[in-house]
């Protein structure tokens, strides 16, 4: 300790310090999208088995649900969160073998990010939908 009793270290930055960028955007993006598939998606995975080994009619509710507007609505949600979640991965991936660490290129990444994983979802509910 200093000789007034007050510590001389540094404090550590909080948020309010911090500007936001994209690069932060998406990785809270990233841990949200991982935790909605773990939970949504395990719920209607066991709702899912479930239906299965309760016979037809169970799971002809599972569908009748499913094919919904709100069931839609978690299907594309669960979609959009596994194609971000992956879009985001890769970024991470990218990043821990070393490159993408420039400023401009690591901002880039983070905007193209979850756009990629918006036009995916597109892409595959459109090729469900329209086949």
């Amino acid at each position: 300790m200093a000789k007034d009793g007050t510590r001389n270290r540094p404090l550590s930055p909080h948020l309010q310090i911090w500007r936001w960028g994209p690069h932060m955007f998406v990785s809270i993006l990233h841990r949200v999208t991982g935790d909605g598939m773990a939970f949504a998606g395990l719920a209607l995975l066991l709702w899912w088995l479930g239906a299965l080994a309760g016979g037809p009619e169970a799971y002809a509710l599972l569908t009748k649900c499913m094919t919904s507007i709100p069931g839609y609505v978690v299907l594309v949600g669960i979609s959009w969160a596994f194609f971000t979640h992956m879009m985001s991965g890769l970024r991470h991936f990218v990043l821990d073998v070393g490159a993408g660490f420039e400023l401009k290129t690591n901002k880039t990444w983070s905007i193209v990010c979850p756009i990629l994983g918006v036009l995916a979802t597109v892409a595959f509910w459109a090729i469900l939908l329209l086949r």
